[in-house]
């Protein structure tokens, strides 16, 4: 991928040189907002993606380039998607890596227009890092409602430093989807606080949830690392279950964006040995739900994980979440959740 970036690039760089006057029209394209069109963005992910379309409104038409249930750790562009990417007025992006295959490129594209990390001005002591590793940022960390939300400011100061005329209106909009996101964390924190205490343990398929565990006080466990890259191990798969069968937990989770399989293999340890664990249900981690659904929006995603998780490990929540918005659907049972 990175050779088509090349390669485009170049040709961009060709065409440029036939004529001053393209150039210079082509910079400003760049860096200044045309009034009579919306602002064209691409973003990378759909939790990115929402944040541009909340706080843009009217003034962005956005291009995503990866839908539900893709794995961004694993993602590889296409020539079609760098070439959006290329054409786009802004690209907006999560960082610390998620874009893992991708980010290369960005940073190469951001020689020519602005491409936004939204994480970037997180603190250092807001950011988790995988243990065991030298300074690999966890990246997940739209699973913090309020961490998150610290990421709508980025969005609203670089749509406004491109386009001036309308700051107001951006900064209007970040304000108003900050406190629905203030709203969703004080749902989270009430329906997980009634999750009894020997319960609050969450183990799904990858380490995506330790930004979940730190913000609603669970403790967290994956069977694959941050990365879905990685292979899980027989040896950590047996160490979930002694922990499973130990502590009596009473449901395992799957994501909708990571093959099922390690997760059904520790809880047939579990019930090798006795002990009959349940899968309570699909998180959303490193996508959101379908498009045009609640759950294809952020706010949705972790109304979904919150409600499902609470209820699943014991607690006390709305069937239909924060909004009785959630799908019906959303609570399915075992055997549909067996299924590979």
């Amino acid at each position: 991928m990175i050779a088509i970036v090349v390669v485009l690039l170049g040709c961009e760089a060709h065409t440029a040189t036939r004529s001053s006057t393209a150039t210079h029209s082509s910079t400003a394209t760049r860096t200044t907002a045309n009034p009579d069109r919306p602002i064209e963005v691409v973003a990378t992910v759909g939790m990115v993606a929402d944040i541009v379309r909340e706080v843009g409104g009217t003034r962005v038409a956005v291009s995503q380039l990866m839908g539900p249930g893709v794995d961004p750790h694993l993602y590889r562009g296409s020539r079609d998607d760098v070439r959006s990417i290329l054409a786009a007025d802004m690209v907006f992006y999560s960082g610390l890596m998620l874009e893992g295959k991708l980010t290369g490129m960005l940073e190469k594209v951001a020689r020519k227009k602005p491409v936004v990390a939204i994480t970037k001005s997180l603190s250092r002591d807001s950011v988790l890092e995988e243990e065991g590793t030298a300074g690999h940022s966890d990246p997940h960390v739209w699973m913090d409602v309020l961490a998150w939300s610290s990421c709508v400011d980025v969005v609203a100061d670089s749509l406004a430093e491109f386009d001036p005329a309308n700051e107001f209106q951006f900064r209007s909009a970040a304000l108003a989807y900050q406190e629905t996101l203030a709203k969703l964390d004080k749902y989270g924190r009430q329906v997980m606080s009634t999750v009894p205490a020997s319960g609050r343990v969450l183990i799904t398929s990858h380490d995506a949830f330790h930004y979940f565990g730190r913000a609603y006080g669970l403790e967290v466990f994956g069977v694959q690392g941050l990365s879905t890259d990685s292979e899980a191990g027989l040896k950590q798969i047996n160490s979930l279950v002694d922990t499973i069968v130990q502590r009596k937990i009473k449901a395992v989770f799957v994501e909708s964006s990571v093959p099922k399989k390690s997760i059904l293999a520790v809880v047939d340890g579990a019930g090798s040995r006795g002990h009959n664990v349940i899968i309570g249900g699909e998180l959303f981690s490193d996508a959101m739900g379908p498009g045009a659904t609640y759950e294809g929006t952020y706010v949705g995603m972790l109304d979904h994980n919150l409600t499902i998780v609470a209820r699943s490990l014991g607690g006390g929540a709305p069937e239909r979440g924060m909004q009785e918005a959630l799908m019906l659907s959303a609570n399915r049972t075992e055997s549909e959740q067996r299924e590979p």
